[in-house]
Parts: structure tokens; sequence; C-alpha cells
């Protein structure tokens, strides 16, 4: 089951009307799951593939337009030069949604996409579940400690992890001591 994100409404808006969405965030966080699932259509490329980032470095023009129109590219923080080549692709075509990419958050990611598509991009940071997000799912905790204790990372809602609470023992303050 997939829980519902709370950006998920303005990321579709958005959609319609630039032509590069910018999903990122925290690895394992949702980013993919969230862009395949509000493009369902858009083709799926993840550059983690050593095929699919080699062809991106080396011919970055061709492989854009290999992929078509309307297309995910995950873990995009990969191939940064790819951004120029969008970018003028974008100024070719004007479409709105054209390109969905998803990557890990970081500083020089952002200030090359920022450089590169200024004015033609919408950026969005996904971290972990939110209480609310979780709240309004199956999976919404009963107290504050198990929230705290679980997490809010995706793949323990879906993979049905259980944290390991046998490692968790309290001393006599309020504060819990991990063991190894």
């Amino acid at each position: 089951m997939i829980i519902p994100r709370q950006i998920g409404d303005t990321v579709l808006e958005r959609s319609r009307t630039y032509p590069v969405l910018s999903i990122m965030g925290p690895r394992q966080s949702g980013k993919t799951t969230l862009a395949r699932s509000l493009f369902p259509k858009h083709a799926y490329v993840s550059l983690e593939r050593p095929d699919y980032r080699e062809q991106a470095v080396e011919d970055p023009n061709r492989f854009l337009r290999t992929v078509g129109d309307g297309v995910i590219l995950d873990e995009v923080q990969r191939v940064p030069d790819l951004f120029s080549y969008i970018q003028v692709i974008v100024d070719e075509t004007q479409k709105p949604g054209q390109f969905v990419l998803t990557g890990s958050q970081n500083f020089l990611l952002l200030e090359k996409i920022t450089q590169s598509l200024a004015g033609r991009i919408s950026i969005f940071v996904l971290p972990p579940f939110s209480f609310a997000e979780l709240q309004s799912s199956s999976y919404a905790h009963t107290d504050l400690d198990e929230y705290l204790f679980t997490g809010s990372y995706p793949t323990v809602y879906d993979r049905g992890h259980d944290p390991d609470r046998s490692k968790i023992r309290r001393n006599h303050s309020t504060e819990p001591v991990f063991g190894s």
C-alpha cells in the first residue's frame, strides 16, 4: 500500500507549468516511489545502472533524446552534466512536466540545478514520512514512543520491518540507552 505524500498534489500542480520537476531528499525517503506513482506514463531510467549511466556520460544529448518525451531520471546526481542538455531540450520544446529528476539532496547538485535550470524547474525536498502522513494511513501509531522508536522511513512500513526493541533498555532517567 502506498501512503499518500502531502506534497503529491503540489508536485502534480507544478507539473502543469514547469518543464522540469526535481524531487530530492535522503536515500530511502520515497522519492522514486512518489515520482513513479505520480507519473505512471513517464519512462523510468535509473542512473544507478552502470549501462545507463555510461550512455548518459558518453553522449548526454543522444541519451536524453533516446529516453523520450516524459521521463523520470532517477539518481540524476550521478550525471550532473545532464542538466545543461536538459536545459536545451526544454527551451526547444517548452513542454510542462517533461522531466522528473530524483536524487539524494546535496548542495553541489542543487547549485548545478539552479544554475542550469533556473526558471524551468520546480524543486521539492521529500523527507521520510511525516507523523501526519502516517496517522492518515493504516500505519497510524498509538503513541509517540512507538512513532519515535519505529521511525519514519518508508522501508520500515512497506517491508514490515519491526525495529529491534530488544536492544533498547531504559536506565533510571527518561532517556533511552541503546545497547550493543
